[in-house]
């Protein structure tokens, strides 16, 4: 988790000082929060392989893509629909890897 919060905070500054010479990238904005999000979900797969990230992270990037697009008034974007799939495929995710890490480690033991 703290390896996740550190990637992700470095991208979002990163994705900041890119906003304050490109608007839709502002620091506050859904889009730059849910880019640096999924970019530490990559980063955090890479280092520990966690099976969340790999679900999380391209539902975060593909929520950022949306919530750009809608800043940058190219298409329309229901926030709370997206917010609200974004939850679910977040809870299922970590519900997956919860099962499956409780699965490995049974058969480990075995």
């Amino acid at each position: 988790m703290c390896y996740w919060f550190a990637a992700s905070l470095i991208a979002w500054g990163v994705l900041s000082v890119v906003g304050a010479y490109w608007h839709p990238l502002h620091w506050y904005s859904a889009s730059t929060t849910l880019f640096a999000m999924a970019m530490g979900c990559v980063a955090n797969w890479l280092r520990n392989r966690s099976f969340h990230c790999a679900i999380t992270g391209p539902l975060f990037l593909i929520a950022g893509i949306f919530f750009l697009f809608a800043d940058l008034r190219i298409a329309r974007v229901n926030g709370p629909l997206v917010w609200s799939l974004l939850l679910i495929g977040t809870a299922v995710a970590f519900l997956l890897e919860w099962r499956y890490a409780k699965r490995s480690s049974s058969t480990e033991n075995a």
